[in-house]
């Protein structure tokens, strides 16, 4: 004799097959620990930047904080898709090259032959690839180092980009 499971389990497991997929990608960038020093003490937060894209076009970047390590990723998976960005391509790569600043650093983007792929680096590159561009050549023309930084003017060089219609 087969036994079944509660009828909570079973009704648990159901709503979890029907659960849509998610439609979006996302990606932690950085994750940072920062504090806050008042008169009272110290008081520490976390920072989580993270990119949300559909590899068809559509990428956003979140930034948020909040008191544990879930909590910043939730809040800046949120933000990041409601700040999507669409994203013109032609043949898998970009319609012209592209430079953007923010803050001190500078990105440029150059389109790519089909077949060349993604000649990025770093956080560039994972934007590039969560947005579905396939082909392209980039260089961070900036001493910076920060991640933040270097996402923003890379989202700031993608809004820059018009078709070719």
């Amino acid at each position: 004799m087969e036994r079944q499971a509660p009828k909570f389990q079973r009704e648990r497991r159901e709503h979890a097959q029907a659960r849509p997929k998610e439609e979006f990608e996302s990606k932690l960038l950085d994750l940072a620990r920062v504090t806050k020093v008042t008169g009272g003490g110290k008081t520490m937060r976390f920072r989580a930047v993270v990119v949300v894209g559909d590899k068809k076009g559509k990428v956003g970047i979140g930034v948020a904080k909040g008191k544990d390590v879930a909590q910043a990723v939730e809040k800046s998976t949120r933000l990041a898709k409601k700040n999507l960005l669409d994203i013109p391509s032609t043949q898998e790569t970009i319609p012209h090259e592209v430079e953007a600043k923010f803050g001190p650093a500078r990105v440029l983007l150059r389109p790519q032959a089909k077949g060349r792929g993604l000649v990025a680096g770093g956080v560039v590159r994972v934007i590039c690839h969560l947005s579905g561009i396939k082909n392209i050549s980039s260089k961070l023309l900036s001493r910076s180092r920060n991640k933040l930084n270097i996402a923003r003017a890379t989202i700031a060089a993608l809004e820059k980009l018009r078709s070719r219609d």
